[in-house]
């Protein structure tokens, strides 16, 4: 009887942390320009330069081949990019063989012509970017969306039997009015909500420390008047979660300049154009791309062990100084959110 192929070895960094989770951006474009993620004129990659949906998947393939088991289509707009449901479809079928979850973030504008696909390729729980929902502030911090769209593709996505969690970047002087209606909306629906601290990534026309809110101190606030019972519940990423015991409701909260989250990282991001970020903030890269097509899949598995060397111990965020450059040159979107 031949003998069963041996495993390939799990992707372990210097620090002794597994790789489990993988963040792939489908596109580095959007059709929002939130204010503190992106400037208003936006140079985008050419198209010859951002991997196949084929591509796509033997990378995604790669990863779960090395004891990946949980990936998260991002972009800029995953939803935006044509086949972004077939991606979903081809990276979905290894949903038990080797992947345990595939989700998705997306900013909601497409939603209500694209759950239902969604869903039929294996998604069951995605993350929809959410700021205000009130409609001149949200079309503020987006600089032109429409809020009512958002909406309706996320009552379309829980129709279509998708879990929502929303996920609210806290800004202070802009929104911080609306994050407790905010968590009172997302009990009524059924939706959890997660906070997060906004990160100093690439060069906007505003200075981010105008904006940032400490979570600290919002949770603080929040607990003066709710019961916020801590919650071990992970979904792989960085968030800390409390249930909101009046609402039966849980918040989340990503905090990475009150509370550094590095200890445990368990993520690396691929761009769409095929470069392998080990840290959100951080340069060190190792480029996919050039691998996969001169060599195959093969090739590419290569880079990964060296990857795992680089990858650095935790981000240096830092918004404590008054115009200071951002931690790296390169937009959220660039890596993938």
């Amino acid at each position: 009887m031949p003998c069963a192929p041996t495993p390939a070895r799990s992707l372990t960094d210097s620090f002794g942390r597994r790789i489990t989770y993988l963040r792939l951006s489908v596109t580095d474009r959007c059709d929002l320009r939130c204010r503190y993620c992106m400037s208003e004129a936006m140079t985008f990659l050419p198209r010859a330069e951002v991997l196949t949906l084929e591509e796509m998947a033997a990378v995604a393939e790669a990863f779960i081949a090395r004891g990946v088991r949980k990936i998260r289509l991002t972009g800029g707009e995953p939803l935006i990019r044509r086949g972004a449901p077939e991606l979903a479809r081809m990276i979905g079928r290894h949903i038990g063989n080797g992947l345990d979850e595939l989700t998705l973030t997306t900013n909601g504008t497409q939603l209500d012509k694209q759950s239902a696909a969604l869903f039929e390729a294996g998604i069951r729980r995605i993350n929809v970017s959410l700021d205000s929902r009130d409609p001149e502030r949200f079309r503020h911090i987006t600089r032109w969306g429409d809020v009512d769209k958002v909406l309706e593709g996320i009552a379309a996505a829980k129709a279509a039997g998708l879990r929502v969690k929303i996920n609210m970047v806290a800004l202070k002087g802009m929104n911080e009015d609306e994050i407790e209606p905010m968590l009172r909306w997302c009990a009524a629906e059924g939706h959890d909500l997660t906070l997060i601290e906004t990160m100093p990534l690439g060069a906007i026309e505003e200075d981010r420390t105008d904006r940032y809110l400490p979570l600290d101190a919002v949770r603080a606030d929040l607990a003066r008047r709710y019961t916020l019972t801590p919650v071990p519940d992970r979904t792989g990423g960085p968030a800390r979660y409390d249930r909101v015991e009046e609402l039966g409701a849980k918040i989340g909260f990503i905090t990475p300049l009150t509370q550094n989250f590095c200890e445990g990282c368990n993520r690396v991001r691929v761009t769409a154009s095929g470069r392998l970020y080990l840290c959100l903030g951080h340069d060190d890269k190792v480029d996919l791309k050039a691998a996969l097509r001169t060599g195959g899949p093969a090739a590419m598995a290569d880079l990964l062990d060296g990857a795992m060397a680089i990858k650095p111990l935790k981000h240096a965020f830092r918004i404590d100084t008054r115009d200071a450059a951002p931690a790296v040159a390169r937009h959220m979107s660039v890596t993938g959110g």
